[in-house]
């Protein structure tokens, strides 16, 4: 039984056209963002060379808050008002909020980390934190209290994911697109109302955006924009583990993910070895690098949105009973991110690139 006849909201034709309503409002937010024109100035580790308006995530938060409101005013009320949808979305508006300030006034990282922390803790606070994991082979694992400091862990890790993968034009936000679809889809087949709402939203606020920012950059989402992307996206990560009509895993958004988390964690690792300051601003991770060495940035975003759509489809494949489609779901995108690996690595050494 799907969210729409479960949970007696309105039809899927209503969503989708709420979604596209959303998607207009976001644009026009985002025609008054760039009007306004908060500046990203170029530098050394950024891949564009004009000044260009940041803080095109403004759109993108305020259609989903508008969609929220519009919710609560017509759809069912109490089932919004039960569990931890108020305290995640208030969760999500503080971490929107701070990186606005980010955007304007380029706060300290520390400053940033403390918010991201207190948005993640609300988020907990309000019942939102993984219990248990579902394996292969291994079935479902009750992790007690090391559910707290794993939810904390994985909020934050996404968020800032986000974050450092938004650096080319339709990376973070296509990316972001194509997971809040397939989380939809999912949440709408297994009864996750929070899933399937939120994605619902953020896709409008999303769809709005993109045609901003690609395949031609006339605005960035700015920190405002990736942050609120990703902590949303590992909120649902944790409520898909939590869905009311069945056991589902925690690995959902990581295998959606995979292309940014694994970028994100390769070059982690790569720098932490290297004896670098993982603190410095650096172009090291993949996907600049195989644009410094010369792949058009547009392919390398349509790349990711490849990875992402890749990830759903191991996604859907890993809900199956079958224990050996959850461990072929598991290990496909990571295979397929080696082979990326050995593609950009070749890559830069033809185009003569020495140190990342």
């Amino acid at each position: 039984m799907n969210v729409a006849t479960s949970l007696g909201l309105l039809s899927l034709p209503r969503h989708l056209a709420l979604m596209a309503g959303l998607a207009i409002f976001s644009g026009i937010i985002v025609r008054i963002m760039i009007s306004i024109g908060v500046p990203d100035r170029p530098d050394a580790r950024k891949a564009h060379t004009q000044t260009t308006p940041k803080s095109g995530g403004v759109g993108i938060v305020a259609a989903f808050l508008l969609g929220v409101l519009l919710l609560y005013r017509y759809g069912q009320v109490s089932r919004l008002a039960e569990g931890y949808f108020i305290g995640v979305i208030a969760a999500a508006i503080l971490m929107a909020a701070i990186s606005f300030i980010d955007d304007l006034l380029d706060i300290s990282f520390v400053i940033k980390l403390l918010t991201q922390l207190v948005a993640a803790g609300a988020a907990v606070a309000a019942g939102l934190s993984v219990h248990v994991l579902a394996l292969p082979y291994y079935g479902t694992i009750d992790i007690g209290w090391l559910g707290l400091p794993l939810t904390m862990f994985f909020l934050l890790f996404v968020t800032n994911a986000m974050n450092f993968i938004d650096g080319l034009n339709g990376l973070a936000s296509g990316v972001t697109l194509i997971a809040c679809l397939f989380l939809a889809g999912i949440a709408g087949l297994y009864g996750g109302f929070f899933v399937y709402t939120a994605a619902l939203l953020l896709a409008g606020g999303v769809a709005g955006f993109l045609p901003f920012n690609f395949p031609r950059g006339k605005i960035f989402m700015g920190d405002v924009g990736s942050q609120f992307c990703g902590f949303m996206l590992a909120l649902f990560g944790v409520a898909a583990a939590r869905f009311e009509g069945a056991s589902l895993s925690f690995l959902l958004v990581p295998l959606l993910l995979s292309g940014v988390l694994y970028d994100v964690t390769f070059t982690l690792l790569r720098r932490l070895f290297a004896g670098e300051n993982l603190a410095r601003a650096h172009n090291g991770h993949l996907y600049q690098v195989v644009r410094r060495a010369g792949m058009d940035a547009r392919l390398v975003a349509l790349a990711h949105w490849g990875f992402t759509i890749l990830g759903g489809i191991a996604a859907i494949v890993f809900l199956r009973p079958d224990a050996m489609a959850k461990v072929g779901a598991v290990i496909v995108p990571v295979v397929v991110q080696f082979g990326w690996t050995a593609y950009v690595v070749r890559r830069a050494a033809r185009a003569g690139i020495g140190k990342w």
